[in-house]
């Protein structure tokens, strides 16, 4: 008894009273959340990722665990011929009687469209695209008659000033798929010079209507501003202390930056917290894009109130007063020991037929015709860097008797933005494409099919090496910069990745590549 008492206290010292932001780090844009009873489930902007949409699930609204991809047949959406910053942009996640919704925008595909399920893991429907729905963004509320009410965004054809845009109302007959009655902009912005007004989401609130979107565009100016009316249709009155939440005001050095796109959600013991998407700024870049962060919100005269007294997003607060409900960590070496890919692991653009096996303890990619920096599904396989300080490495058994098949390591931003470590016939060779133009760095012979591939990142330093072993890795090219995948310099939207990638570079072959294991990690801080 005595040691089973010992055991409970030290489980409790163990619990933290505060956690740290950002909660879900690296490329994690756009969030959208949603409770059921004592669950809460949460989604990001994906674009040309395959499969789409994650869906992450919490108890404390803290500790999250990938369950499911709202996007994971082929057949739900087309990605190919997309740019990196096109393609599924901001989604909502919400639920009503029993069915979970996905509603969001596929740019330069069909335009809006929403997904259901009844398990929040899938599988989820296929897409029902909503005719005469311009814009993106598209958000759900059911007000206190169940009838059901889309807002989204829209351009404004003759603007007052520029980048003006327009968040209208209409309400959705999901009976009949699609939108009914009366439309109307209800809102440009809180100010007559509100650019880029987008991201709305409408709740009903003590009998009241409120509806919170984003302005200023999605850097530097990015905010929060919120509306208030007693009637669904408006008239929307803009909040007195606009813009609600916003990181504009702390300047460019400020160390979070772009601070919008937020959902509220309502705790079952009555707190209110806000995620939202924001940039982590390192010697004046950001590398891991956007993330997803967590602010306490409380409520003066119907103004919401984020973080009392602070007035910002925090790195380090006081946690939900929910049950501490930590998750199995995903272990940080993936040995391939199953049938499928884990969760995490993505492709870019849909992939028209399987490229890859798992088996037998290995993945193997077959070495295909398409690469990487074209507007392709080519055979690539990435995670998402999460830390500023990290490594990841491989090992590949690779053999090749042709000059033009490769494969190796990856480190992906967009087509035009990346950096490749590629065993070759009989050589290693290091590339880098920035802003499209491609250098060959460095090139050195190698002659053995089995070799163990690494990389490791230090804010904006970046290392690579090989060896046949871990204790005998050497360094190959000089110190490279991680600008290749910062902000900026064509990157826009989306984030980084990295992995494995293999190619026959426009011949067709029956060559594949084995990865025996992945490993990612974050490295301390040194």
């Amino acid at each position: 008894m005595m040691l089973l008492f010992a055991t409970i206290i030290v489980r409790s010292q163990d619990i933290p009273n505060t956690f740290q932001n950002p909660i879900l780090s690296g490329y994690h844009p756009d969030p959208s959340i949603c409770r059921v009873g004592n669950d809460y489930y949460l989604v990001n902007s994906t674009f040309i990722w395959y499969p789409g949409i994650p869906i992450y699930h919490s108890k404390d609204l803290v500790n999250w665990e990938q369950i499911g991809n709202g996007i994971h047949r082929p057949n739900q959406i087309d990605l190919s011929g997309l740019q990196d910053r096109q393609g599924v942009y901001a989604v909502t996640i919400r639920y009503h009687k029993g069915l979970f919704y996905l509603i969001t925008t596929c740019v330069e595909c069909e335009g809006n469209f929403y997904i259901t399920a009844k398990d929040p893991a899938g599988p989820w429907s296929d897409p029902i695209w909503i005719k005469d729905a311009p814009g993106i963004d598209p958000s759900l509320m059911w007000d206190d008659d169940g009838k059901c009410y889309y807002t989204g965004m829209t351009w404004i054809e003759e603007q007052v000033w520029p980048t003006q845009c327009g968040i209208w109302i209409q309400q959705l007959n999901l009976e009949k798929k699609k939108l009914i009655g009366e439309r109307k902009i209800v809102t440009y912005g809180h100010a007559n010079n509100a650019s880029y007004t987008e991201g709305p989401h409408l709740y009903r609130i003590n009998g009241e209507y409120m509806l919170m979107l984003s302005e200023g565009g999605t850097g530097l100016y990015h905010a929060l501003s919120v509306h208030h009316s007693d009637s669904l249709m408006g008239p929307y009155v803009t909040d007195m202390i606009n813009p609600v939440l916003s990181h504009r005001q702390l300047g460019s050095d400020y160390p979070i930056q772009a601070i919008g796109h937020g959902d509220l959600v309502e705790t079952q013991n009555g707190e209110w917290w806000c995620v939202s998407l924001g940039k982590r700024v390192v010697e004046g870049k950001t590398t891991l894009a956007r993330e997803t962060f967590l602010s306490k919100v409380d409520f003066d005269n119907k103004t919401p109130i984020f973080n009392r007294g602070e007035g910002k997003v925090l790195m380090e607060q006081k946690r939900p007063n929910l049950p501490w409900s930590p998750v199995i960590k995903q272990p940080e070496k993936d040995d391939f020991s199953g049938n499928e890919l884990a969760l995490k692991w993505c492709t870019i653009r849909t992939p028209k037929t399987k490229f890859y096996e798992v088996s037998n303890g290995n993945l193997d990619l077959n070495l295909r015709p398409e690469v990487i920096d074209n507007l392709v599904n080519s055979s690539i396989i990435i995670q998402r860097i999460e830390h500023h300080q990290f490594s990841a490495s491989t090992k590949l058994s690779f053999k090749t008797s042709k000059e033009n098949e490769q494969a190796g390591l990856v480190i992906y931003r967009t087509s035009e933005n990346f950096y490749l470590l590629m065993k070759e016939k009989q050589e290693l060779v290091l590339l880098k494409s920035f802003k499209g133009v491609k250098e060959e760095i460095t090139r050195i012979p190698y002659k053995k099919s089995e070799i163990l591939l690494k990389v490791e990142g230090d804010n904006l330093n970046v290392i690579f090496s090989y060896g046949e072993t871990e204790n005998t890795m050497k360094q190959i090219g000089e110190t490279q910069s991680l600008i290749v995948i910062a902000d900026g310099n064509g990157n826009q939207f989306n984030g980084a990745g990295i992995g494995m990638y293999a190619t026959s570079n426009g011949q067709k072959t029956i060559g594949e590549a084995s990865f025996d294991w992945f490993e990612y990690k974050e490295n301390s801080e040194k």
